[in-house]
């Protein structure tokens, strides 16, 4: 059987002294005379609910695969074997400043969010960004569902802000900018390498006044401005090629910021069509609890109020409408993942969906057991994995799984003890 040669992932493009990494193209894959298709990547996606979710109406009795569906896992039974429910899973050290300062750390694990002298650590999404993120236009897609705070981080402890319309990402994706945008967008790349190359030459000459010690560390910062160059010089490339086209309308954006469904769904149909033109591979949602009275029918209290229920049967109910609508949109992300094909099964197949809270219980603040749904991405679905409810596993076990499946050399993250969770196998 004749195989024509794969062009190399890591080819490159040679002019001026400079080296573009060439973008995903089916042409790197190795491909049979019988037209094979390429393998594509590996894409991740977080998405949490800030104000939890309500752990009885969440997690079956039942560990392993013959678990009796929950009445939230009802809204997700048509992809039973696509998702795992995972219980006794947390980041350890969550008790911070106040009750929900953990929605700062859900995707970093550092440990007394909020209190004095803490500093936050780099979050899994943007860690991904380090490493892979310039091989697609955008390191990383940043949501919400309501204002700029999002739980994504950078390596320094920055927050990343968030993108809150779904009207602006969607034409931040797809639409191309104006000649007037893309001249303003090079210059602005163009004096950041030239702010760089400045700063770098005064290192030099500060380097033949230091010791042993100093120059290792200038060492290290030379290289952290090269890879920031590399990374500068590829966003160049991807400010002037045209952005991929799609066969979908621009949305309108759901201004009343209580409707958080509407809001919600809208975010989430951005998703698949992300991820399927290969515009980012790391997405995080924040989907933003507020103080108002959501816009679900049945529902007439705020649902921050209604988080902290107090066991009152009637808050509970409402509380569960809410909650209920936010799993029904979670159908919706997985029904659109799976139904977009790929050359080795759906979008699904190659996504890996995180679904959960970084509170366990809401209504006493507590961050242990947090309730978790994982899906899509080529694992072993379809069961319940119910961890010691005392001692629980490190959520960033999971986070490490999920880094060597993307492809990144990783065998820790944050609080990690262990590269996997037991049980969750490819």
């Amino acid at each position: 059987m004749i195989t024509r040669p794969a062009i190399s992932r890591r080819a490159f493009l040679h002019g001026s002294g400079v080296s573009l990494a060439l973008p995903f193209l089916e042409a790197m894959m190795p491909r049979l005379s019988s037209a094979a298709a390429a393998t594509p990547p590996k894409r991740m996606v977080f998405a949490c609910a800030s104000l939890g979710i309500y752990g009885p109406s969440l997690f079956p009795k039942e560990t392993g695969r013959g678990y009796t569906m929950t009445p939230y896992l009802e809204a997700l039974k048509d992809h039973r074997d696509d998702f795992t429910v995972l219980s006794g899973v947390c980041h350890p050290d969550q008790a911070g400043a106040d009750g929900h300062t953990s929605e700062m750390t859900w995707l970093t694990s550092a440990r007394g969010p909020g209190l004095g002298g803490f500093r936050n650590t780099v979050s899994i999404d943007q860690f991904v960004a380090e490493k892979i993120g310039y091989e697609t236009r955008y390191p990383s897609l940043v949501l919400s569902s309501a204002g700029q705070s999002s739980q994504s981080y950078t390596r320094s402890g920055v927050m990343v802000q968030a993108q809150s319309k779904p009207s602006q990402v969607f034409a931040k994706l797809f639409l191309d900018g104006t000649p007037g945008e893309i001249s303003n967008q090079m210059r602005k790349l163009k004096e950041g390498r030239s702010i760089m190359d400045t700063v770098q030459a005064e290192a030099k000459r500060f380097e033949r006044r230091v010791g042993a010690a100093d120059k290792e560390k200038l060492d290290e910062y030379y290289t952290s401005v090269r890879e920031m160059e590399e990374r500068m010089l590829k966003s160049e490339a991807w400010v002037q090629k045209p952005k991929p086209k799609v066969d979908a309308k621009p949305p309108t954006d759901v201004e009343n910021e209580a409707d958080l469904i509407a809001r919600m769904k809208l975010l989430f149909d951005l998703i698949p069509l992300a991820l399927q033109t290969d515009s980012t591979r790391a997405i995080t949602v924040l989907v933003q609890g507020r103080g108002d009275v959501p816009l679900i029918n049945g529902v007439t209290m705020a649902h921050h109020n209604l988080s902290h229920h107090g066991q009152d049967p009637m808050k509970i109910e409402q509380l569960q409408r809410i909650e209920r609508a936010e799993f029904e949109a979670l159908n919706g992300l997985f029904t659109s993942l799976k139904a977009k094909k790929e050359s080795n099964g759906s979008l699904l197949d190659n996504t890996m969906v995180l679904f959960g809270s970084n509170l366990g219980n809401a209504n006493s603040h507590d961050w242990h057991n947090l309730p978790l749904v994982f899906a899509g991405g080529g694992f072993k679905h379809g069961q319940h994995l119910a961890f010691d409810a005392k001692n629980n596993q490190p959520m960033c076990n999971l986070f490490v799984q999920m880094l060597q499946r993307m492809g990144i050399e990783a065998d820790e993250f944050g609080s990690s003890s262990g590269t996997s969770l037991p049980g969750l196998v490819v």
